[in-house]
């Protein structure tokens, strides 16, 4: 390998300011730039300015470019700073730390590192898993390698003012009327045919008008999308030939991961893939729809300390990253991942803060999901709802004010934190996924093998808003139902095609010998383990018995949770029957088993009608869209209780009915909240034979009730004969099935 090119030494910035920049590199009037970069325990830190001198060399060859330091000013209160000169937009930058290399307590200075800046808004280039970013910045004899890394890492981008995006209105849609659409920017169009090849995978094709119209015909109103920070895969999976699809290892949270945008945004730079990002959302906020970003404060993509180096290990390790107090010094893990981010440290609490506005104000997005959030609003005694961080949110002129969802867990002590964030955060149901699931087939599961079938209780406090878990407030129920978010299947875990074939995951492509993945499924193959070879052709044993019994349990656990209160959570490509071959794991299958198959057959036409139409119900019937929690009383102004069971008798539920050991059968019946507003009563049958259910009275005021839709049916047409046998006032029910009926005003 060549020698580095001579270091050309800049002059000393200037030294009379009298205050510091803001964190991150800036351009300024003059002509130059403000630096400021957190590292408060190093002796010294060096802007580093890259210039590629040689276009035709290799990527990693070091007389590729050239490099000029500039020495800056600091610490001020922890910082360092400088203002540079002549230095404008497009420049490549990094620093490099000086300081101790003392393991026993932490530190991991070593100038022979280049490191990013933790607020660059964009990179160039890729990452090389060589040693000279690998092992924590260390030799194995415990000293700081001498390896200088700059060939091998990405080089953050000097960008300037951003225009003004075009004129817009946010969606702003009411957490009521809120639908929740999760999809990978990638998997969503790299197999959709109706979206240009060249747009495929990339921000601009989840914005193409082939995918805007889907979304519009299904009825969502809100698109999550799973993290496009920059993100880099850990050396492990690197390794083995796979990559971090999922995006969760977080390489920079102020930029988007240029591996997403279009090859010509690419091709013209970090700026150009910011204005592709800024794109998109504005051409789904044209279309009605809302953009809330899934993102991970929790950690970063260094891993463990003797994994990847470099930024914020090189930088500050001791503050950023959450040590035990031991010596030697360890890293705390309560994220699962090798490291966790230290929000007991107000740097760090600021630096996600000042993320999540940048991104609201900047790029315009509607709201964040926050991964494993229990991690931010852990202190020194653990978690609590008033941690500053969660105060910000609660408080702040911009969060506030956008749609803030919590994942409310970490594998951390006292990780389970289920209903315990402050309004106005909406949290993952994780209760409310397994309970329809232990109803509509572990239990029949279990009954099909003669054992007792149990869940109807713990299914009718999710379908009521579980207000056991967030109606807890001061004052009590501010938070409503819309809190929960409900979901049956995510990105982790089983798809809702796959939920209903396997028994058991099927993850060998992660090779990790299937040990990945959780083994806590409540699943159901009906029988028969896989999907069917023959497809919409399934007519032989057993197949023909099997393959309808899990459509309608599809059907079952779509009905459940659109029309449950809360707010609901689709998973991409459920509403037309996505397959990952039974992997439930697929956070590294950039491929076929994670991306989205938009070639229906007659099945997954059926169910993305199904869907499309139990949607459009939730949206028509305002009964099936509580803003508050039920209170069991007529509410003020109105005339009927807010919310009704009864039995498949048509007897209203007394206690003595609740406790009834087996019961599978019960009638929810929502009145409508105001003059004009039909009444939906939802009847759930989760036992394994057929039965004739009588129906309570129609309430004063509302005509006859009329089947809106049935769960046996495949297409949301309805079967071909009618209902002329039924006897008045009654409905035959078939084993596991929902029956809809609307009496209107």
């Amino acid at each position: 390998m060549e020698a580095r090119p001579k270091v050309t030494p800049l002059t000393r910035p200037n030294r009379t300011r009298s205050h510091v920049p803001p964190l991150g590199v800036r351009t300024t009037p003059d002509g130059g730039i403000d630096v400021a970069v957190l590292a408060s325990h190093a002796t010294g830190v060096d802007l580093c300015l890259i210039d590629v001198v040689d276009d035709g060399l290799d990527v990693h060859d070091p007389a590729r470019y050239r490099e000029r330091r500039v020495a800056l000013d600091g610490p001020t209160y922890g910082v360092w700073h400088g203002h540079v000169p002549g230095v404008g937009p497009g420049q490549r930058y990094g620093f490099r730390a000086h300081g101790t290399w003392d393991l026993e307590n932490g530190m991991r200075h070593n100038p022979a590192k280049l490191l990013l800046d933790p607020y660059a808004r964009g990179f160039v280039g890729d990452l090389a898993y060589v040693p000279a970013t690998l092992g924590g910045g260390g030799d194995p004899d415990g000293g700081p390698d001498g390896q200088d890394s700059l060939p091998f890492v990405p080089h953050a981008v000097v960008l300037g003012d951003l225009p003004e995006p075009p004129p817009q209105s946010k969606p702003r849609v009411p957490w009521a009327d809120t639908v929740v659409y999760e999809a990978h920017v990638r998997g969503l169009t790299m197999q959709h045919p109706d979206v240009p090849p060249e747009l495929r995978g990339t921000y601009a094709g989840a914005a193409h008008p082939a995918v805007i119209a889907h979304l519009q015909e299904l009825g969502v109103t809100t698109l999550e999308l799973l993290p496009i920070h920059a993100s880099a895969g850990e050396p492990w999976l690197v390794d083995r030939g796979l990559d971090n699809y999922w995006g969760y290892s977080t390489m920079g949270f102020f930029a988007p991961h240029p591996g997403y945008a279009t090859r010509a945004a690419q091709e013209a730079g970090p700026h150009a893939v910011l204005d592709e990002v800024r794109g998109m959302v504005h051409l789904l906020h044209d279309a009605g729809i809302e953009v809330l970003l899934d993102v991970v404060y929790n950690h970063t993509c260094e891993g463990g300390d003797d994994a990847l180096h470099l930024s914020w290990r090189g930088l500050d390790n001791t503050l950023y990253y959450l040590h035990d107090g031991s010596t030697p010094a360890r890293l705390a893990d309560v994220t699962g991942t090798g490291n966790t981010l230290d929000f007991r440290r107000p740097r760090v609490v600021q630096m996600a803060l000042d993320s999540l506005r940048y991104w609201a104000e900047v790029v315009g997005v509607d709201g964040y999901r926050f991964d494993l959030a229990v991690t931010l609003g852990r202190d020194h005694d653990g978690f609590t709802p008033d941690h500053p961080f969660l105060v910000a949110l609660q408080t702040d002129p911009e969060l506030s004010g956008l749609k803030l969802v919590a994942e409310p867990w970490d594998v951390g002590p006292g990780g389970w934190q289920t209903g315990r964030f402050p309004a106005p955060m909406a949290e993952w149901n994780d209760r409310f996924r397994n309970a329809a699931r232990s109803f509509w087939l572990e239990a029949p599961k279990a009954g099909s093998h003669g054992e007792p079938m149990h869940g109807l209780r713990e299914l009718t406090t999710r379908l009521a808003g579980s207000a056991d878990f967030f109606g807890p407030s001061d004052p009590p129920l501010m938070r409503g139902p819309v809190a929960s978010i409900n979901y049956v299947t995510a990105h982790d875990g089983f798809t809702l095609a796959d939920l209903v074939s396997f028994d058991h995951k099927h993850n060998d492509a992660n090779g990790e010998d299937n040990r990945d993945g959780t083994d806590d499924n409540r699943s159901w193959n009906h029988g028969v383990e896989g999907h069917a070879p023959t497809g919409d052709d399934a007519t032989t044993e057993p197949w023909s018995a099997v393959v309808p019994l899990r459509r309608r349990s599809q059907r079952n656990l779509l009905a459940t949770l659109l029309l449950a209160a809360g707010t609901p959570m689709l998973t991409a490509g459920d509403e037309m029957g996505r397959s990952q071959g039974g992997n439930n794991n697929a956070y590294a299958q950039d491929n076929e088993i994670s991306w989205i198959d938009w070639g229906l057959d007659t099945a997954g036409t059926e169910l993305l009608a199904t869907t499309r139409f139990l949607v459009a119900l939730r949206a028509e019937h305002a009964a099936l869209r509580a803003e508050s929690f039920y209170l069991g009383t007529p509410r003020p102004g109105e005339e009927h209780t807010d919310l009704l069971w009864y039995d498949d008798a048509g007897a209203a539920m007394d206690s003595g009915a609740w406790s009834v050991d087996g019961r599978r059968i019960i009638q929810m019946l929502r009145p409508g909240p105001d003059d004009g507003d039909a009444d939906v009563l939802c009847i759930l049958h989760g036992g394994l034979e057929d039965a004739v259910v009588t129906l309570p009275e129609p309430l004063e005021g509302a005509g006859a009730w009329e089947r809106v839709w049935s769960s046996t049916w495949d297409s949301p047409d309805g079967p071909e004969q009618d209902d002329e046998d039924d006897e008045p006032g009654t409905s035959r029910v078939e084993s596991l099935s929902v029956e809809v009926f609307v009496a209107r005003r």
